[in-house]
């Protein structure tokens, strides 16, 4: 069977992907992965084919001053880029891509609506993969008017309900305690376990992990696309973080120079990645801006957070993650260095946190792996074609 995988966001949209490709290929399916042009090296590193169908922007991304929180703005975002442009775009481009690389199946991130779309014109089964933790970010009433006029340019029929979102398969790498109960998962659905993405080749733990000793060890990130939009957030958190009894690892992303924090203490250590697999064994609290990827791979290791969002699903992710008592969220604008050393010291001393964290760990543990996801995409693509016949 092949096996086209896609993603339209981040490195984030991908990596949940990643475990269910990889035991496809164990399976014995040719697999190749399709994104934006930016990311194929990304997707080439972790091992597979990759097929670029975005183009991207010219230059490095742009670093900006950091913004209020405003869900209209983030909904507009998910509205007019995923669900418009980003969509026509990859429809065009998957279709090509379609033509000539002849998958039997098509396994999408659930905001990669433009391969949904070339899925049901083709007449391929498809299955969407959940990348947004909490589930209400993603609303049908947000994006149903952009798709309404896609499907229409595509010559497929009339959804009113938006049935496309979950109409085969719907495979849900999120612990189901998570998700927001005001969105329950659709009757499609089947949850797996997530795991963290083994690190490539190049991306070997750095030597001084392994030594760090007689104190917790908080890590903080801002993830890989909001690091550029945050302003001046790393300095503040960092201030308030290494006042602090503890090691403290701190990633930036690829596009920002550690040196620009200046020099730090020992206990301080600044990288621009180390990958969560690597060094989320080591830790004992996260603090992040609350991306669905950031979030899961904190609960996958029993960790509770100080959780600071910028945009996008990061509010969600910081209620969700309030009401289920793994984390302390901050306001991203109004964070001062004493506010972010008084959260992270609160978070490691009440062993509350730790414990609500870990029985979400347990719960994905639980889960079925992807080997379990990739029988349900054989039974898939083999009940269509008994349909077909």
């Amino acid at each position: 069977m092949r096996i086209l995988f896609t993603f339209a966001g981040g490195r984030g949209h991908f990596e949940p992907l990643v475990p269910i490709a990889r035991a496809a290929e164990a399976a014995g399916h040719v697999v190749a992965v399709a994104g934006r042009a930016a990311l194929v090296p990304i997707i080439e590193t972790a091992g597979f084919t990759g097929l670029a169908v975005e183009a991207d922007g010219g230059g490095p991304p742009r670093r900006i001053p950091l913004q209020e929180l405003d869900p209209d703005r983030e909904d507009r975002d998910l509205r007019d880029g995923f669900a418009d442009r980003a969509a026509r775009q990859r429809a065009t481009l998957l279709l090509a891509l379609c033509a000539d690389w002849e998958p039997d199946l098509i396994v999408c991130d659930e905001t990669d609506f433009g391969s949904m779309i070339v899925a049901e014109r083709l007449g391929l089964p498809y299955a969407t993969v959940l990348v947004i933790a909490a589930g209400s970010f993603v609303r049908k009433e947000l994006i149903a008017g952009p798709l309404h006029r896609l499907r229409a340019e595509h010559g497929l029929p009339p959804d009113p309900e938006l049935a496309m979102l979950s109409r085969h398969l719907v495979l849900s790498p999120i612990p189901p305690r998570y998700r927001d109960p005001v969105f329950p998962l659709p009757a499609t659905a089947h949850s797996v376990r997530p795991f963290a993405v083994g690190p490539a080749a190049d991306d070997a733990a750095p030597p001084w992990l392994a030594e760090l000793r007689g104190a917790p060890t908080v890590y903080f990130t801002l993830g890989t696309v909001f690091n550029v939009e945050s302003g001046d957030l790393f300095a503040r958190v960092l201030a308030g973080l290494r006042e602090l009894p503890v090691n403290l690892v701190v990633t930036v992303g690829r596009e920002i120079d550690p040196d620009e924090l200046g020099p730090q203490p020992a206990h301080v250590h600044v990288e621009r990645f180390i990958p969560q697999s690597v060094l989320l064994p080591y830790c004992d609290l996260v603090v992040s801006h609350g991306g669905s990827g950031s979030v899961l791979g904190a609960l996958a290791h029993g960790l509770p957070m100080v959780l600071i969002p910028m945009g996008a699903d990061q509010p969600h992710n910081a209620a969700r993650c309030t009401e289920l008592g793994v984390a302390r969220v901050l306001d991203a604008v109004r964070a001062t260095p004493a506010s972010v050393r008084d959260a992270a010291s609160a978070v490691l001393a009440d062993p509350g946190f730790r414990r609500a964290a870990q029985r979400l760990r347990d719960e994905m543990a639980a889960l079925p792996g992807p080997e379990h996801a990739v029988r349900l995409l054989e039974r898939l693509v083999t009940e269509r074609r008994s349909r077909d016949r």
